[in-house]
């Protein structure tokens, strides 16, 4: 049985509130590829920490605002 990292995240639910904004134009923003952002997305992988500050800035809002901590 494999087991969710306990790091949530509100990348989808924040690119799809500001514009729904492509997969695509969020990884070219932050440096990473369309294949990074969906596995972030989905729980798959956490990011740096210079990329979660990234994806932050880019919606105008706190790192805690995008990802959160279930342990």
């Amino acid at each position: 049985m494999t087991r969710r990292p306990p790091i949530t995240n509100k990348v989808r639910q924040l690119r799809e509130a500001h514009g729904n904004m492509s997969q695509s134009a969020l990884a070219d923003a932050i440096g990473v590829t369309r294949q990074t952002v969906i596995a972030i997305e989905q729980g798959r992988y956490s990011p740096s920490l210079e990329s979660a500050f990234r994806i932050s800035r880019i919606f105008g809002v706190g790192v805690e605002d995008v990802f959160g901590w279930e342990g």
